[in-house]
């Protein structure tokens, strides 16, 4: 991806405080204490100064509010606690249709995004570990001998590693402000009688591996992958294999012409999307059951390509780094339009979930808000230099 391209995309996952007006949903324990539920979540006190500054917080949460940011839950886990959770209200968009006025909660359902892509990648895990699928090195063209006459020396060699690290090298133009709502790839592959046949048959910009960029036609090649491999949709077997082991009930996965939206379509509750990232945490295990193999979980959190700037991009996943009082903090995320995040940073033993509803917002200062709630939480978690 171009780094224009990359600012927008980015740009929209993060948030601003531009025009909603969210009204703070208290918890009942008080600011942020979480709420001990029958979902597999050990909750900790906010006031265990071992793993959290409550105070920094609340006082978070509290600017939050005050900037009218459109932000909807903020969650924390550490040491495999759920130590922090507050949810706001505002303005959200469900599956491109606008709402006003939600009050958020621990069970309402919340868009993923582009978070639905890092989801996708633990479920082709789970193939790979169950030799449904035999290599990440396999031409893309085995899977789709019914596209044998999209053929061509150039796109013999896309793998499907490339689809993972967005490094297919076809001419593709993602869905931003700048294209509108019909003129991009995406909409039109949506449009398309066989979405993998318009995504293949786009033309080549680079040889494949050579250089990222950001294309979410990749995921429905993914999809298909996972359908024709596994016997089953994508979300009927990610729900089999990944969310009923780790106690996600209730969730909802779109479906386009048959086959799982994977780029987008997935809603889940934060409780849950914070499950996601402990299960990475911990190398694929979720309450001691291995739900993905080790292997699959450091390969994809290894830097496969080099994405802009400080950013790396593994198996789907966001490989980031941030300064903090002098200190380098290497973190996976798991990011989402409109912003949608799951960051993971090993060395904390953290996880940081933010939802939000900035979703027509590509601009590159929206991202200063969702990035603020990270520093916020590093300072509320790192001692002072």
């Amino acid at each position: 991806m171009r780094r224009r391209q990359l600012i927008s995309v980015l740009g929209g996952t993060a948030l601003a405080p531009l025009i909603a007006l969210p009204v703070c949903a208290e918890p009942p324990g008080g600011c942020g204490v979480p709420v001990a539920r029958d979902d597999g979540w050990p909750v900790a006190s906010i006031n265990d100064g071992k793993l959290i500054n409550s105070g920094a917080l609340c006082r978070m949460a509290d600017r939050l509010v005050a900037s009218s940011a459109n932000v909807h839950a903020v969650l924390v886990a550490r040491g495999g606690k759920l130590v922090f959770e507050r949810y706001f209200g505002g303005p959200d968009e469900i599956q491109g249709r606008r709402v006003r006025n939600v009050t958020f909660d621990a069970d309402t359902l919340h868009d993923m995004k582009s978070v639905s892509k890092s989801v996708a990648s633990l479920v082709l895990g789970i193939a790979i570990d169950r030799g449904l699928i035999g290599s990440i090195d396999e031409p893309i063209f085995n899977f789709f001998p019914e596209l044998s006459d999209l053929r061509s020396p150039e796109k013999e060699r896309i793998r499907l590693m490339h689809v993972l690290t967005m490094s297919m090298g076809l001419k593709w133009v993602e869905a931003t402000a700048d294209t509108g709502d019909d003129n991009n790839d995406e909409a039109r592959m949506h449009r398309a009688p066989d979405p993998c046949r318009y995504v293949l048959g786009l033309g080549v910009t680079a040889p494949a591996g050579q250089e990222f960029f950001y294309n979410t036609g990749a995921l429905t090649l993914l999809s298909a992958i996972i359908r024709k491999a596994t016997g089953r949709p994508l979300d009927e077997f990610a729900r089999a294999t990944l969310f009923e082991p780790m106690g996600i009930t209730g969730t909802e996965w779109i479906r386009v012409k048959g086959d799982t939206d994977a780029g987008g379509g997935l809603r889940l509750r934060p409780r849950d999307m914070a499950k996601i990232g402990q299960l990475v945490l911990s190398g694929g295990r979720w309450n001691g059951r291995q739900v993905v193999s080790k292997a699959w979980i450091d390969a994809s959190m290894t830097p496969r390509i080099d994405a802009t700037g400080l950013y790396f991009y593994g198996y789907l996943w966001w490989l980031g780094r941030s300064l903090h009082n002098g200190r380098e903090v290497r973190w996976a995320g798991a990011l989402g339009r409109g912003g949608q995040s799951i960051r993971i940073v090993p060395e904390l033993d953290l996880v940081v979930v933010v939802t939000a509803g900035y979703y027509q917002d590509y601009s590159p200062r929206a991202f200063q808000v969702q990035s603020g709630i990270f520093r916020d939480v590093l300072r509320g978690i790192l001692p002072p230099a």
